[in-house]
C-alpha cells in the first residue's frame, strides 16, 4: 500500500527511520517547521533550519526513494518570543516562493495568546498571498476552545475551509471540523494524542473524506511507523483496502497537491551526489 505521510519532523530522526519508512510503504512525505525542543536564540538559527528543510532532508529522504516535502512558518510555539519574532516573520516570503514548499505551516495555538492570534491571521495571509494551503496545529491544553477560535480566525481570513488542515484532532474536536468544512488531521502519538484504535473509532463515525492520518514523529518519544499501522488497523476494523489507501494516500496528495508543488518521484540515489563529497566513504 501506498503511504504518504502528510506531518512528520525528520530533522529529529535517524536514517534508520527513513529505511523503516520506506520498508512500510512510505514514498512521499511532508515535514512542518516547527520548534525543536531547545528554545532558539536568533532569526539566524531559523534561516539555518528552513534550509536544510527545503535542502538537506530532501536529499536525506531521496537516498531512501522518498520525496520530501516541507511547509514553512513561524510555529506557534515560539510565535510569543519578541526578540524574533517579527524578523523571522519577514524571511518567510523568500521561502514559500521555493519548490517543494507545500504550504504554510506549522501555524496557529500553542497558549491561545494575543501574540498567536496576531501570527496566525498574518500565515493566512501569506498563504492567500502565495496560492498555498496551511497547516494549522491546535492547542494541546484547552483543545476544544482553541480548534474554535482557529476556525474563527480562519473565516476571518477569507480563506476556503478546504484549503486548510486542522491538525492534532481528538474526538471533542473532529466532528465540529469536518462539519465546518475543513481537512481533520489525527496524529497518532503515543501517550499524548490519538492510538489506532481511537482512530477506527472515530473514522467509523465520521467516515474517511477529509480525513488525514500522520505520525507527528519529532524528538519525542513517537513512532515514524504509525500511519502504516494505523492503516493496519483501519484494514483489521474492516475498512477496504481502497478506503484505507484513499486516507494514507489520496487524501493527503490531494491537499497538499493544491500547492501545485507536490513531486511524488523522488531521484534515484545514483543521481544524487552530483560530484560533490557528500556521500563519505567508499560505496560497497
Amino acid at each position: 500500500m501506498r503511504i504518504f505521510e502528510p506531518h512528520i519532523h525528520m530533522t529529529s530522526r535517524t536514517t534508520d527511520d527513513y529505511e523503516a519508512m520506506a520498508a512500510s510503504g512510505v514514498t512521499a512525505l511532508v515535514e512542518p517547521a516547527f520548534w525543536l525542543g531547545q528554545p532558539r536564540s536568533g532569526a539566524g538559527s531559523f534561516v539555518d533550519y528552513f534550509n536544510a528543510l527545503i535542502g538537506w532532508e530532501r536529499y536525506r529522504a531521496a537516498q531512501f526513494g522518498i520525496a520530501h516535502h516541507c511547509t514553512i512558518a513561524l510555529n506557534p510555539k515560539e510565535a510569543n518570543d519578541p526578540s524574533f519574532r517579527a524578523e523571522v516573520m519577514d524571511l518567510l516570503p523568500r521561502y514559500l516562493a521555493k519548490d517543494g514548499v507545500v504550504g504554510v505551516g506549522e501555524t496557529g495555538y500553542d497558549s491561545i495568546t494575543p501574540a498567536e492570534d496576531e501570527l496566525l491571521a498574518r500565515h493566512l495571509e501569506l498563504a492567500l498571498e502565495f496560492d498555498l494551503p496551511v497547516l494549522v496545529h491546535t492547542p494541546h491544553r484547552d483543545k476544544l476552545a482553541g480548534t474554535r477560535r482557529t476556525l474563527d480566525v480562519v473565516k476571518e481570513s477569507g480563506l476556503a475551509p478546504e484549503r486548510v488542515l486542522i491538525d492534532h484532532n481528538n474526538e471533542l474536536t473532529a466532528r465540529l471540523v469536518v462539519e465546518n468544512g475543513f481537512w481533520a488531521g489525527f496524529s497518532i502519538y503515543p501517550d499524548t494524542k490519538m492510538d489506532e484504535r481511537r482512530m477506527v473509532l472515530v473514522a467509523k463515525e465520521l467516515g474517511l473524506a477529509r480525513i488525514i492520518v500522520n505520525s507527528a514523529a519529532d524528538w519525542g518519544r513517537s513512532d515514524p511507523l504509525k500511519v502504516a499501522k494505523t492503516a493496519q488497523a483501519l484494514l483489521a476494523a474492516g475498512f477496504s483496502h481502497a478506503e484505507v489507501e484513499g486516507v494514507v494516500w489520496g487524501n493527503p496528495v490531494e491537499f497538499f497537491g493544491q500547492s501545485d508543488r507536490l513531486d511524488l518521484t523522488p531521484p534515484l540515489r545514483d543521481d544524487l551526489s552530483q560530484g560533490n563529497s557528500i556521500l563519505r566513504g567508499e560505496r560497497s
